[in-house]
């Protein structure tokens, strides 16, 4: 402990020193992720990678997947270590903080750009999805079934008749993507995990932008969020849109917390195009351009042209590309199932295996329990609208956008990351706070 207290207390060696040796074993994490990838990642049937004698041999046989396995897991783990590690021997978070988390964030994100996709293929649906905006059809009335050859793209069967659940804007990504490199699987998922790196960066950008107009440590809101291994995991290996989305996002807040508030919903306006669940921060954002001082009159003018400017925006859009507002009418009708870990699904499969237990049909029971949450959803989101402090608006909207993703009844492992940075930069404690921080990001790698 002496040796991390010492560091700590060193402002100018945040860079070097010490703290090179969690930058080096993160990258040794990300390698070996990389390469258990090779093993165990997906890949399109018809992708020329699988052409390789050894990449087929480490694909099929025994010894090749055991070990594309184990390495994989053991590069996470390596890459958890580091990360925690270097939030220990930055404690104190002292000047030079924040570019050595910069640092690690390159680091550790490079390698897994070359990685196959791993514990995700919504990649490949991207592909589908771009071949019928290419088609001419309707991304949100037809699946990506409807196309040949869409199973042999690497799609999962999840995808086939489902409607897509993005924004018009990232129906134009996925199209400028199939113009760019056609059906190519292995280029067109690593355009796109470009483009949600993209993401990545303007969350490494804005997010101690934000930090410091809450008096918080950048450096450490940025280890919190963006250099979280389950983040990059997420977000880069995976290549999940949603990064775009939350960059966008915290891009849009800051300006809009810095009373450019045209540029703020601009940019909101756009993260809404990537996927629509952000819709929930538009009242929020409006508040944060009329000001701390604003009365009501003035709140519910701003409100008005928030509201006014992403239409337009958004009717833009759907009528250059011929959708229209499709994506609200799936929005609206999304979400089906439920996982064990939601809190709604938790209670559908205990009162389920209770009526079961007494003979009492169950069907009607998770539809209900939906409703509910709903329900419970929306009325705080409006009580945290409408009531608290102005200084606290932010910490607000991150409350409000939790209570959406909370009380659904699925909760993928990177839905949490829509949340972890606005609750970073409005400061997240060294107690139970850090340590729900760190649960939870070890329990969704384990998952």
């Amino acid at each position: 402990m002496k040796a991390v207290r010492s560091s700590a207390g060193t402002t100018s060696q945040a860079g070097r020193g010490p703290h090179l040796s969690p930058l080096i074993q993160g990258t040794i994490g990300s390698i070996m992720i990389m390469l258990g990838s090779f093993g165990v990642g997906w890949l399109a049937s018809v992708s020329p990678l699988n052409r390789y004698p050894l990449l087929i041999a480490i694909r099929t046989d025994y010894w090749g997947v055991v070990a594309g396995t184990v390495v994989l897991t053991l590069g996470c783990w390596i890459l958890f270590r580091a990360w925690l590690r270097l939030g220990q021997q930055l404690a104190g978070w002292p000047e030079g903080s924040l570019r050595t988390v910069k640092k690690a964030v390159w680091a550790w994100s490079v390698p897994m750009l070359m990685a196959l996709p791993i514990f995700s293929r919504d990649v490949f649906a991207y592909i589908g999805q771009g071949r019928l905006v290419a088609a001419g059809q309707d991304p949100y009335v037809d699946g990506i079934s409807t196309m040949n050859n869409w199973f042999q793209l690497g799609a999962d069967i999840t995808w086939a008749e489902d409607e897509t659940p993005y924004g018009p804007l990232y129906l134009n990504v996925e199209f400028w993507v199939n113009q760019l490199v056609g059906t190519s699987p292995d280029l067109s998922v690593l355009i796109f995990r470009l483009v949600a790196f993209t993401g990545v960066i303007l969350c490494m950008v804005y997010v101690p932008k934000i930090a410091a107009l809450h008096k918080v440590s950048g450096a450490k809101a940025t280890w919190i969020s963006v250099a979280n291994p389950l983040f990059l995991i997420s977000f880069v290996a995976s290549a999940h849109n949603d990064s775009l989305m939350i960059g966008l996002a915290l891009a849009g807040t800051y300006y809009a917390a810095t009373r450019r508030g045209v540029l703020g919903v601009v940019l909101i306006a756009a993260s809404i195009g990537v996927k629509p669940i952000t819709l929930v921060l538009l009242p929020f954002i409006g508040l944060l351009w009329a000001g701390p001082d604003a009365g009501w009159w003035k709140k519910i003018r701003y409100w008005a042209y928030t509201l006014l400017l992403v239409f337009v925006i958004m009717a833009v859009i759907g009528w250059a590309n011929g959708y229209g507002f499709g994506w609200l009418k799936v929005m609206l009708g999304t979400g089906t199932g439920a996982v064990i870990f939601a809190p709604v699904g938790a209670l559908n499969a205990l009162l389920s295996g209770a009526l079961s237990t007494m003979g009492v049909p169950s069907d009607w029971l998770l539809p209900a329990l939906k409703l509910i949450g709903r329900l419970a959803s929306v009325g705080l989101v409006l009580l945290l609208i409408f009531k608290g402090k102005s200084s606290h608006l932010i910490q607000r909207m991150a409350l409000a956008f939790s209570a959406l993703v909370v009380l659904s009844p699925i909760i993928q492992p990177w839905y949490i990351l829509w949340l972890l940075p606005f609750f970073a930069i409005t400061g997240i404690r060294d107690d139970w706070q850090l340590l729900w921080v760190y649960v939870t990001t070890a329990f969704f790698i384990a998952f």
